[in-house]
């Protein structure tokens, strides 16, 4: 019988100086003047005004993102984002990058860090100061290359002033098809859930590689085929009302898990209906109930190095933390990765010891909404406190923090994000989850050496994602 190899390990050394860098910098954070609203995790308000509707496409962009750049310029404004097919993509095949004779302005390493604290995050200053010797990053140009399609920024419009939350923050009624219920957030739980329902296109194929790489930079790498269909792709029927997502993940690679394939619905009220689950064990060649697919579980075939709800930053039920809208920021985030996402690089030259290679990978200064999750009083999690970066152009989680029940900042997220031209879509080619105490990481959505690259004309019947069809998309 094939077993899936999952365990919770960790290697945990005494993390002072890890504490004391999040400690001082979560301080910087509260205490600077945050552009927007500053809200708690107390009642929630739901709809916005049709006079805040009005904004959306006027002075805000049709997500709610500030349609202006920064003061002093570095940030530009938002022109409608990287739009249309560019020379040399071939979709499925080759996406070139859109900026290829652009070099950086700046490189930002542990010796001058102190320079640039103000636009890093506690988590980017601690990957600095860890692996200063290997660690830096590059900053480039900032171009807001986010778009969606016209009729998206129509629904969410349309939507704007008729969402709201029910069940306390953690379900949604009134969504329609709109992607962004809330564009302009007055609660941490209207943020999050922006990037939970966010458009990705109404569905993709894919196939990708997991790999958990570990001191000396070794790793063996897993070969996933991911199928999913969101909200904006599901058939308008009955018993689609609430669906957010559908995904069937069959593991390829390595031979002593190959043919274990998992199905999961999401739904709009993850409390009141949790995430549905099965999985397909091919050893035992048969299809069972997965209840344990979600929250910090360990994600199957991370040994350990990741929660199921790391995937895509962060999915699935807020019911275990209190989310609080800390405001704005102006960061340093990774963005227009085509550089890291180009075909044909050898894994070994992306995934080196403690990071990935610095030199493939590009930031940008750009603002971010941030959120604090903290966990709530008798619930149960690995992570006690987590914080999260919102990309204000796409409402993607694009950086993170988890801290462990000590109070020590444990791991480290980072999404490196690009704008798929052919589909109109920001979304990730590569998910990085940074463990600073156990000084390995693991890397999600490379495929720069597999037979295609991520497809988004992929369609499915319902009738695809349901348990009785899981042992024939298995074998």
């Amino acid at each position: 019988m094939a077993k899936i190899a999952i365990s919770c390990r960790s290697t945990r050394r005494p993390g002072s100086e890890l504490g004391r860098i999040a400690s001082v910098n979560r301080k910087t954070l509260l205490g600077a003047a945050l552009v927007a609203l500053m809200a708690g995790s107390g009642p929630a308000l739901a709809k916005i005004t049709e006079a805040e509707a009005a904004r959306l496409g006027q002075d805000l962009t049709p997500l709610g993102a500030e349609k202006a750049g920064n003061a002093d310029g570095s940030i530009p404004a938002w022109d409608g984002g990287l739009t249309g097919m560019l020379p040399g993509v071939v979709p499925g095949i080759s996406r070139p990058d859109p900026f290829p004779n652009e070099k950086p302005l700046f490189t930002i390493r542990a010796a001058n860090v102190e320079t640039y604290k103000d636009r890093l995050t506690p988590g980017q200053i601690a990957l600095l100061k860890r692996y200063g010797d290997t660690f830096y990053m590059n900053v480039y140009p900032t171009h807001r290359t986010a778009a969606l399609p016209p009729e998206v920024y129509q629904r969410i419009k349309e939507q704007a002033t008729k969402v709201e939350l029910e069940d306390g923050g953690y379900g949604l009624s009134n969504l329609g098809l709109s992607t962004v219920p809330f564009p302009i957030p007055k609660t941490g739980q209207e943020a999050i859930w922006n990037h939970l329902v966010r458009y990705r296109g109404q569905a993709f194929d894919r196939r990708v590689i997991q790999a958990v790489v570990k001191r000396d930079g070794g790793f063996t790498p897993m070969i996933y085929h991911d199928l999913l269909t969101f909200r904006s792709g599901t058939p308008e029927t009955p018993d689609n009302a609430d669906i957010v997502l559908k995904i069937v993940q069959k593991i390829l690679q390595p031979q002593q898990l190959s043919g274990t394939t998992l199905l999961g619905i999401d739904r709009l009220n993850p409390v009141r209906q949790p995430r549905q689950a099965w999985m397909y064990n091919a050893g035992a060649r048969r299809v069972m109930r997965a209840p344990e697919i979600g929250y910090d579980n360990p994600g199957i075939g991370s040994d350990g190095a990741r929660t199921n709800d790391n995937y895509e930053m962060f999915n699935g039920g807020l019911d275990r933390y209190d989310w609080k809208l800390l405001g704005k920021r102006e960061v340093y985030i990774p963005y227009n990765a085509n550089r890291l996402d180009a075909r044909g690089i050898p894994y070994t030259d992306i995934l080196k010891p403690n990071h990935l290679n610095p030199e493939l990978l590009r930031y940008e200064l750009h603002r971010v909404w941030v959120v604090e999750a903290t966990l709530k009083e008798g619930m149960r999690h690995l992570y006690a406190r987590r914080t999260y970066y919102l990309d204000e152009d796409s409402w993607s989680i694009v950086g993170g923090e988890h801290y462990d029940g000590r109070g020590e900042l444990w791991r480290v997220s980072e999404a490196h994000l690009l704008q798929y031209t052919e589909a109109t879509v920001p979304f990730y080619c590569v998910e990085t989850l940074y463990d600073l105490l156990g000084d390995r990481y693991i890397a999600f959505g490379m495929n720069n050496n597999e037979p295609y690259e991520i497809k988004f004309d992929w369609r499915a019947d319902d009738d695809f994602y349901t348990p009785s069809n899981l042992r024939r998309i298995a074998d």
